[in-house]
């Protein structure tokens, strides 16, 4: 039996219990409502797991499977990781306060919070200069 029958399958499966869980949510009472809920919170759980641990299990497989593949994957990890330093660098961690003197952010939190925002405006910037950058380059073509 193939990947291909064997996902069908699956997808079949899970779809069944999930008009069965409805179908008995629905059925069901307001209070009886309640104890059916966290059961399917873990299914989803367990679901969402499943499906992400396929998917990172066949995009290892495709950036084994060839060098050129993986050595630009790597490449493109060191650019963001080179752009996460950059943007760590350029944070500012000064303790946050308000008006009467009582701290709400630590120094570490507000690095950490204008990491991120440095590092999406960096990541923004670049990506509106190659926009503009190719527009241009294919307007004069």
């Amino acid at each position: 039996m193939n990947l291909h029958k064997v996902t069908k399958i699956a997808a079949l499966i899970v779809a069944v219990l999930s008009l069965v869980f409805i179908a008995l949510i629905m059925a069901s009472s307001d209070s009886a409502n309640s104890s059916w809920i966290s059961p399917l919170i873990y299914l989803s759980y367990v679901i969402l797991f499943a499906c992400v641990a396929i998917v990172l299990i066949f995009v290892f497989k495709n950036l084994l499977s060839s060098k050129e593949t993986l050595k630009r994957a790597l490449i493109t990890i060191g650019i963001l990781a080179g752009v996460l330093l950059l943007s760590f660098i350029l944070a500012d961690g000064s303790d946050v306060y308000n008006v009467k003197k009582e701290l709400l952010v630590s120094g570490s939190t507000s690095k950490i919070v204008s990491t991120g925002l440095n590092m999406s405006y960096i990541l923004g910037f670049v990506s509106i200069g190659s926009l503009f950058f190719f527009m241009f380059k294919n307007a004069k073509k």
